[in-house]
């Protein structure tokens, strides 16, 4: 059965659908053994302990779901033993674990990458914790946690959007204004250079913020429409509005940060905060790496900047994270209860105080307590027209971890012989798509 989702495109909510009641979101958030499940656990013979996969494996985000468990520890007397693993390697190895001996709970993405693992019989549908926690979310969000099936199988918790991150004090001091088109960019990528700053930090180290970079061309360029059909495997990646993207990064590509593929992430969001980049795409989890209060006040971002008027800026991206219960539980009824607290705008508060570089995906989480990051980042999602979950979840995973991360990289590395490359990964995509 191919996972291509028949009509996913129409069933996806649109950026003003997805936010509507959501009262509030708190907008800027994110050991490397083989992945696996918490050994002996002891879920399988005690009642009170559950066992949960983590991909929360950066510091801020750990400490908030340590402080989150803590809480459904103290309300129902049920231990979470968290097995946490990089977040790369969670996701380059999800498969094989989800095929093993996963945990009872894990932490995965809304939209089609929850989709392919409900319709591969690789979690376990949970419409009784929705009878539970339905009224506290949007009908938004309750659609990006329905299977193809019409079964529910996902708990979100956080979302947060992709933007261009800067320095306000870098801006002032310079006279730069925020670019809303793209010969406004490229001009100022010029003179930042000119200025001596980095224009774009940059680290792809580990392969999937590049695919930010490509979305973000692409539905600037060639539409929301276009992107998912092309995210879905329906559309060529030989057609010339995908030439167009990776000619546009072409131009753009000399004013990214040398030597991305020894960077991580974090390393490149370093270059910001010391004021030595004038600008970051990424997800606004970059938050999590401001630790001087002082930085994180200095900080602000834009939405990317019109390429093509037919489009504007009306596309976000702001992928919504949460909990999926395996195939089979050692545990079931403890995990339920565990997901029933997930499911809570009290547990989503809980996780905000912590990572204030997110919102809640719950439209009864209070805001009040939002940040000025976090109300920009809510106007933003909340403002947009359509709304996309990153590449890596919005198509196959084995075909952005297989095909895509590494074509990308290779772009990165030489953009030249761009016709070779597109033609490489339609070949691989219609191999990979054509499969069960």
């Amino acid at each position: 059965m191919s996972l291509a989702p028949s009509g996913f495109t129409s069933r996806r909510p649109g950026r003003r659908t997805l936010l509507q009641g959501l009262a509030g979101a708190a907008a800027l958030g994110t050991g490397v053994p083989l992945l696996s499940a918490c050994g002996s656990g002891g879920s399988a013979s005690d009642p009170k302990t559950v066992s949960l996969g983590s991909n929360a494996s950066d510091a801020v985000p750990k400490k908030a779901f340590e402080q989150l468990y803590a809480a459904f520890r103290k309300q129902s007397g049920i231990t979470v033993h968290v097995n946490t693993k990089d977040h790369n390697t969670f996701q380059e190895q999800i498969n094989s674990y989800l095929q093993g001996t996963p945990d009872d709970v894990f932490n995965w993405f809304a939209g089609y990458r929850m989709q392919f693992f409900a319709a591969k019989k690789l979690a376990t549908p949970i419409d009784d914790v929705w009878a539970k926690i339905g009224g506290n979310f949007p009908e938004a969000m309750k659609k990006l946690s329905v299977g193809e099936d019409g079964t529910y199988y996902f708990v979100p918790l956080v979302t947060y959007p992709w933007a261009l991150f800067y320095r306000k004090s870098v801006f002032q001091r310079h006279g730069y204004e925020i670019p809303a088109t793209w010969d406004q960019l490229i001009a100022l990528c010029k003179r930042m250079k000119k200025d001596g700053l980095v224009p774009i930090a940059f680290g792809d180290k580990d392969a999937w913020p590049a695919m930010g970079t490509f979305d973000q061309l692409d539905f600037r360029l060639n539409g929301y429409d276009f992107h998912v059909e092309l995210m879905a495997g329906k559309a060529s990646w030989t057609d010339a509005r995908v030439r167009a993207v990776f000619d546009h990064w072409t131009e753009l590509l000399p004013y990214h940060q040398d030597g991305a593929m020894g960077r991580t992430w974090e390393d490149a969001a370093q270059t910001l905060a010391a004021g030595k980049a004038g600008l970051y795409l990424l997800g606004s989890f970059v938050a999590q790496q401001f630790t001087d209060k002082a930085v994180l006040d200095d900080i602000d971002f834009f939405a990317f900047p019109e390429i093509d008027p037919a489009y504007g800026q009306d596309t976000v991206e702001a992928p919504t994270d949460g909990f999926m219960l395996s195939k089979a539980p050692k545990n079931h009824a403890g995990a339920v209860k565990l997901l029933e607290f997930l499911g809570t705008p009290q547990a989503e508060q809980i996780y905000l105080k912590a990572d204030s570089s997110v919102v809640a995906a719950s439209g009864k989480a209070d805001t009040s307590s939002y940040t000025a990051l976090q109300k920009k980042a809510y106007a933003m999602i909340s403002g947009a027209k359509s709304l996309t979950q990153f590449m890596d979840r919005d198509s196959r995973p084995d075909f952005t971890s297989t095909v895509m991360q590494p074509a990308l990289q290779k772009f990165v590395q030489n953009p030249k012989g761009v016709d070779g490359l597109l033609s490489s990964i339609e070949r691989q995509k219609k191999t990979i798509f054509a499969s069960a």
